[in-house]
């Protein structure tokens, strides 16, 4: 069973989001929104088809990496979410949610043995690239 099949995104705090948004837009040419940006790019599997990589800054006050306290927090794609939970729980691993699920996918979170949250995210790929068709017109 394949487990990670990549990095879904790369969130981080900071002071200023929007700030920091615009500097990287600005010096780096990222098109950036509301969420950050988005990476596109062909799943090497299946090269007829997308895969997304997320890039989002967030606020110092976020509480959406607690438990962890660290600055950042990585999101991984896998496969089968709901299988790989399974055996996570049989490993002791610490699940600090459930399964939510969305028309993009379903997500839950994990600790790392030194308390960096990780949240895993087996995508729909297909409605993902909809809703960025929304999000960039």
């Amino acid at each position: 069973m394949k487990k990670v099949t990549g990095i879904g995104g790369i969130f981080f705090k900071c002071q200023d989001p929007d700030k920091m948004k615009e500097w990287y837009a600005k010096n780096l040419g990222m098109n950036t929104d509301k969420y950050g940006t988005t990476f596109e790019w062909r799943q090497s599997d299946h090269p007829d088809k997308k895969g997304f990589s997320q890039w989002s800054p967030f606020s110092d006050q976020t509480t959406y990496f607690q438990p962890s306290q660290k600055e950042f927090m990585i999101n991984y794609r896998v496969e089968n979410l709901e299988e790989l939970l399974k055996e996570l729980k049989k490993e002791g691993v610490t699940i600090t949610d459930e399964i939510e699920t969305y028309e993009y996918g379903k997500f839950i979170h994990i600790m790392d043995p030194e308390g960096n949250k990780i949240e895993l995210w087996e995508p729909n790929d297909e409605e993902y690239d909809k809703i960025l068709e929304v999000r960039t017109k």
